[in-house]
């Protein structure tokens, strides 16, 4: 009743006045707030006199490190690195062997039936998609650039399949060019590992070490963090008793396991 007759007189509800909102930080605030922090991150340890001491290292380890896809010339390396897409070398070399005997130059796998090479490279899997590009790549080069891999990567990466990782191991090792470095996972790995960059993209990883690596080490350089990464920075236990530039390494799964394995000591 007694509802009833505030109602009457006032003919409101009175109402409780909601809480105020807490307001939300603008997208351009949030930008910045997130740029300020990148900011602060701890930058790479890219000291000039540390960096010769890595590849001092790696020379001391690996002075002959090399491709390690079994190739006679440029195009046979083009067609390898294609294959080793997610494919061991080892794979690939079984692969090529035969592979090569019988597709010999760029019109051979250009005429070559999808449905047959598919399965003669099915081993390195992704074989449907390998098939299209070295085809492809075939294809162009024949129509293109008279059957001859370019020498540029400008050219180079017109061919289908074909992105800057494979370009830099066909100019470097087939042309001995350098105009870049190879970023393979093991590149990506150990140069994160040893503070090199903090970057997980290829492209980027790049460019930071081709600020930091003379240009005549470019080549040699990922050669030698391959062959680091499979014989003795191996990603489940790293050997780094048998590593030289352990010093200069303050990775946090450091060990001081050595195997008869690994790489001697020179």
């Amino acid at each position: 009743m007694l509802f009833c007759a505030v109602m009457k007189k006032t003919g409101k509800i009175s109402k409780k006045k909601p809480a105020a909102a807490i307001p939300k930080m603008s997208s351009k605030k949030g930008a910045a707030k997130k740029a300020s922090a990148r900011g602060k991150e701890k930058k790479p340890n890219t000291d000039p006199v540390r960096v010769a001491g890595i590849l001092a290292g790696l020379d001391a380890m690996y002075p002959d490190a090399v491709c390690e896809l079994t190739h006679e010339n440029p195009f046979q390396l083009l067609i390898a690195t294609i294959l080793s897409a997610q494919c061991t070398d080892v794979r690939v070399n079984q692969v090529t062997a035969s592979l090569f005997k019988k597709y010999r130059t760029a019109k051979d796998f250009a005429a070559a039936s999808s449905a047959e090479l598919e399965q003669e490279i099915r081993p390195t899997g992704f074989f449907r998609n390998k098939t299209k590009s070295v085809i492809g790549a075939s294809k162009s080069l024949v129509e293109n650039f008279g059957s001859v891999v370019p020498r540029t990567m400008e050219e180079i990466l017109t061919l289908p399949g074909v992105a800057r990782k494979t370009g830099n191991v066909v100019l470097g090792v087939g042309y001995g060019i350098a105009v870049g470095v190879v970023v393979d996972t093991h590149v990506i790995r150990l140069s994160n590992r040893l503070d090199l960059t903090h970057h997980a993209e290829p492209k980027k990883i790049e460019q930071d070490l081709m600020q930091i690596l003379p240009k005549e080490k470019w080549i040699q350089f990922s050669h030698q963090l391959i062959w680091h990464g499979r014989r003795v920075c191996v990603a489940r236990k790293p050997r780094c008793g048998d590593c030289r530039i352990e010093p200069l390494c303050y990775a946090k799964d450091k060990t001081s396991w050595s195997s008869p394995e690994s790489a001697p000591r020179r």
